[in-house]
């Protein structure tokens, strides 16, 4: 991670281990999990898409690391 998104986590974290109800808590880091895996596929898609501007799926997928029917899928914000 670069700098400023490890500055990010550990704010994040921290404010997390701030909650003092620990039902609370747990509630708020469900919800967290949640709303940041929605906001990371979406991310991923829209550089997928960029990506496959001026490529193939099979191209894409090469530079991602997986094959291009899954670079595809990701397109789609596809689990």
């Amino acid at each position: 991670m670069t700098e400023p998104l490890d500055a990010a986590h550990v704010a994040l974290v921290d404010a997390l281990k701030g909650i003092p109800d620990l039902a609370e808590r747990y509630q708020e880091i469900k919800n967290s999990e949640a709303r940041h895996a929605d906001e990371m596929k979406q991310l991923k898609a829209e550089i997928v898409n960029h990506l496959r501007e001026d490529r193939t799926w099979a191209q894409v997928g090469e530079l991602l690391g997986v094959t291009g029917a899954r670079a595809e899928q990701i397109s789609r914000g596809a689990r």
